[in-house]
């Protein structure tokens, strides 16, 4: 189903403000460091927004970065509350949307196509 006009501003002011209170208002330290909100969808009544998070972290160790991208949910969770009365005050809305944060998973996607991608042209100068 595609993204209507209306739900596309939404999510886009949605994203700012939320990016906005992590830069200078948020103070808990689950949500220091390179977080990204990339995305928000929200649905045709406006009664849901799911924002899609993503967390930079240079760690290669596989453990330790799901465990940060689960605090930063942890913390993004905490801190609903806050940003809908934010939204609600700035964007004058009759029904704040509900928020949901998802992890991003899209940077992953693409570098296991680069993957595949580099994979597959080392095969053929292999042959």
């Amino acid at each position: 189903m595609g993204k209507g006009y209306r739900q596309g501003r939404l999510g886009e002011e949605i994203r700012k403000i939320i990016s906005d209170m992590l830069l200078r208002e948020l103070k808990d330290p689950r949500l220091s460091g390179m977080i990204s909100i990339s995305d928000v969808e929200v649905t045709r009544d406006n009664s849901y927004a799911t924002c899609y998070v993503t967390v930079l972290d240079l760690s290669g160790d596989e453990g330790a970065r799901q465990k940060r991208e689960q605090d930063v949910l942890d913390g993004l969770n905490s801190a609903k509350g806050v940003m809908r009365k934010k939204i609600g005050r700035l964007m004058k809305l009759r029904r704040i949307p509900e928020l949901q944060f998802r992890l991003d998973k899209s940077m992953d996607y693409g570098r296991r196509i680069d993957e595949v991608i580099r994979s597959l042209g080392e095969s053929e100068n292999n042959n």
